[in-house]
């Protein structure tokens, strides 16, 4: 069975605690296993009457491929309410949206919550900074699940 090959060391992020934004990213450590971590992002969201399009197992996906890798899972989401209108202003940003939260865990077992930033968004469609709004509350949401 093909195996995962380990990232060349410079290619691993160094160890870095709680949150930090980087390239845009908004990365967030999560005091659980991928799979509980999904699920009670999901209950979050849930909660909100946010809808949640999908959900993607991709370390799932890669063993049914006969590949390994460490646990690995999306949450694509969003409300219409928040996302309309900036593709109303820019149908592109449809693009980025509706959101996505990257859960994975690295190579020492931390599971990381990944998700772009609002401003990273709102700059690479050219929107109003104002229109951040609508995305801040879901990342506050998804803070939520680092307790």
């Amino acid at each position: 069975m093909p195996r995962c090959l380990p990232l060349p060391r410079d290619f691993r992020r160094p160890a870095v605690t709680s949150e930090h934004t980087e390239q845009d990213i908004i990365r967030i450590q999560i005091p659980y296993g991928v799979t509980e971590a999904v699920e009670k992002l999901e209950q979050i969201l849930h909660a909100h009457d946010i809808t949640i399009f999908a959900r993607i197992d991709f370390s799932g996906d890669a063993g049914r491929a006969g590949l390994t890798m460490r646990p690995e899972q999306m949450l694509i989401f969003g409300n219409p309410k928040a996302g309309t209108p900036l593709m109303q202003a820019e149908p592109a940003a449809g693009l980025d949206l509706p959101l996505k939260a990257l859960l994975w865990e690295d190579v020492q077992g931390v599971t990381w919550l990944a998700c772009n930033s609002p401003d990273y968004t709102v700059r690479r469609h050219g929107l109003p900074a104002a229109l951040a709004a609508n995305l801040a509350g879901a990342v506050n949401l998804l803070r939520q699940l680092a307790g």
